[in-house]
């Protein structure tokens, strides 16, 4: 999914937008994944009247956290919420190319090493102030100064001029960030150290693609912005509508923005509220909600419901399991030699302890599968199809095991000095099934003689399970996460030196260099970076600091009565949700 917020596209995606937090009863059925291939990206275009409110569904089971400002969010919960309003200042292809459609032209000039980008006059904030080229300059400020706490920061954007000296708060102003019209105008020049092969597509990394309402926070200090109400409470927006009510953590009411650019949008309210994932079968069957998602494994339990079209994508995401050997510390990650968990070994055979297959099957329908490299295969010839992850197999996992001196002494084993072996892994709530699937993937690896525990006794809620992954909690040494991705395959800012997103918190000289060539100069030649990237894979395959677990068909159920929704790339607002501008009632 193409998210412009997403710097680099990255968001924590709550375990229950993957399949292992998916809830169901057993049994499987291995038809259902190739009919999940038939379904279409769109509902059937029909034409359209205006009116009616339409109900959305936001399944978590633990409130949104309500940071609306794409700079300092980083949940996919509080993204799908403000998605109504936060659209992207560009426009893409299906295939995330920029084009000029959106809300801003961008152009982009190698031999100068500059990006242009010009917003379109017309493109107002929901006060009716136009979007000035210091919107998008104040989007860059918020995301680098270290008052205001975001986590976007990285350094691919600082090979903006200029961004890392603002940052250090060694400069006032972001030097090469250039306004030729003045801070009002609608042109922005950015002048960078270096280009990159990916600029030309949305969520490089390297562009940021949103801009921030600057008339209307410039009272707000850097440090307050975070927890302010213009943020928190009454965000500002250019999409097509805007945030009217708040229920804090459980609901958002959406209206017109009468100044869109595009023209007002038809609907006259769009209601999304929390749902946990327990009802969500129950709210599709008795038709609660207008747009709502399937629950994996609840999906015999739905597929023949009346009045509904089911629409599917496969997301660019997945669910992984990292192993922390190391800290954050000074603006990069700091690798502990000595890590419980920095034995190549112990980390490939746990690797070959999971099922993924088996879970799939019995919770999911065969609607997600097992994903066997950290490049998903949506990124075409930069996935190495040769690169086959680690399959169950615990007479391998025991094999490498006894060869690196973990000894067995009584049902478990032990470290190589001797030393008892327990290992605490972290683990998301989620909906009913993740218990069971969590709890099995521990019974594999204690046939492999591995003492798994839980982190603190119990799956982790959301928020907590993030803050301890954040902080390197000393109780975590292993945890499943999940990423959701740019549309730019560049790994740079998930994994690279000085990513906070980097959890694992792994460094090596080899991983710096293979992601320095795969974004250098040497990129532009495609068959060069292709071969940068299929290293990587390789690489990371066999040093096992970060596995990749599974991915899953995305389901939405769309009310038959409305036109206009679709998940195709080239029909978003940028976010990787669909335009809500073209969303409307049948005639």
């Amino acid at each position: 999914m193409k998210k412009a917020k997403l710097f680099a596209g990255i968001t924590l995606l709550s375990g229950a937008a993957l399949t292992l937090a998916a809830c169901g009863k057993s049994g499987s059925n291995a038809n259902e994944a190739s009919s999940a291939a038939k379904f279409s990206q769109a509902v059937p275009t029909k034409a359209t009247k205006n009116g009616g409110t339409v109900k959305v569904a936001i399944e978590t089971d633990t409130p949104f956290t309500g940071i609306f400002n794409d700079e300092l969010s980083t949940s996919a919960t509080d993204t799908e919420v403000m998605q109504y309003g936060a659209e992207s200042l560009f426009g893409t292809d299906d295939h995330y190319v920029f084009n000029n459609k959106g809300a801003a032209t961008i152009k982009v000039d190698q031999k100068a090493k500059t990006v242009t980008v010009e917003i379109k006059k017309g493109v107002k904030w929901s006060d009716g102030k136009q979007v000035t080229a210091k919107d998008y300059e104040y989007a860059y400020e918020i995301i680098a100064n270290k008052e205001s706490k975001s986590q976007r920061y990285t350094s691919s954007l600082a090979d903006l001029e200029g961004l890392e000296e603002y940052h250090e708060g060694k400069a006032d102003t972001i030097s090469g960030f250039e306004m030729p019209d003045g801070e009002n105008g609608r042109k922005a020049v950015l002048h960078f150290k270096t280009m990159r092969p990916g600029m030309n597509t949305s969520g490089n990394g390297y562009i940021w693609e949103a801009a921030a309402p600057y008339h209307y926070l410039k009272d707000v200090k850097f440090k307050d912005l975070m927890s302010s109400d213009k943020i928190r409470k009454r965000p500002m927006f250019y999409g097509p509508y805007k945030l009217q009510k708040l229920v804090r953590g459980q609901s958002t009411t959406w209206v017109p923005n009468e100044y869109y650019y595009k023209g007002k949008p038809k609907l006259n309210k769009i209601v999304a509220s929390v749902i946990n994932p327990n009802s969500v079968a129950q709210s599709i069957k008795s038709n609660k909600f207008d747009v709502i998602k399937v629950i994996n494994s609840q999906w015999p339990n739905v597929k023949n419901t009346k009045g509904v079209n089911f629409i599917a994508q496969v997301p660019l995401s997945y669910s992984y399991l990292g192993f922390k050997v190391g800290k954050w510390e000074n603006g990069r990650n700091v690798m502990n030699p000595h890590a419980k968990m920095n034995h190549k070994a112990l980390r490939q055979a746990i690797g070959y302890g999971m099922n993924v297959n088996q879970v799939a099957k019995r919770y999911s329908y065969g609607l997600s599968f097992r994903v066997p490299t950290l490049i998903p295969k949506q990124f075409g010839d930069y996935f190495d199809k040769n690169v086959k992850g680690y399959t169950y197999n615990l007479k391998k996992g025991n094999e490498i095991l006894d060869k690196a001196g973990f000894k067995k002494k009584g049902k478990y084993r032990v470290q190589p000095n001797g030393k008892p072996l327990t290992i605490r892994l972290a683990a998301m709530t989620g909906s009913s099934n993740q218990e069971p699937i969590i709890q099995n993937y521990i019974q594999q690896w204690k046939k492999m003689g591995l003492n798994v525990k839980l982190t603190g006794g119990r799956l982790i809620e959301f928020n907590s399970f993030y803050d301890k992954i954040q902080n390197d909690d000393p109780s975590v040494d292993m945890f499943i996460g999940a990423w959701s991705l740019s549309s730019e395959p560049s790994p740079n800012d998930l994994y690279g030196e000085k990513s906070p997103m980097n959890y694992s918190r792994f460094v090596t000289k080899k991983n710096t260099q293979l992601l320095d060539e795969m974004d250098s100069q040497k990129a532009f030649n495609h068959k060069y970076r292709i071969d940068k990237f299929h290293e990587w894979q390789k690489y990371m395959d066999d040093e096992a600091y970060v596995l990749p677990v599974s991915n899953n068909y995305e389901i939405t159920v769309v009310n038959k009565k409305l036109s206009g929704y679709s998940l195709k790339p080239s029909a978003s607002m940028g976010n990787g949700f669909p335009n809500w501008y073209n969303v409307a009632y049948t005639k």
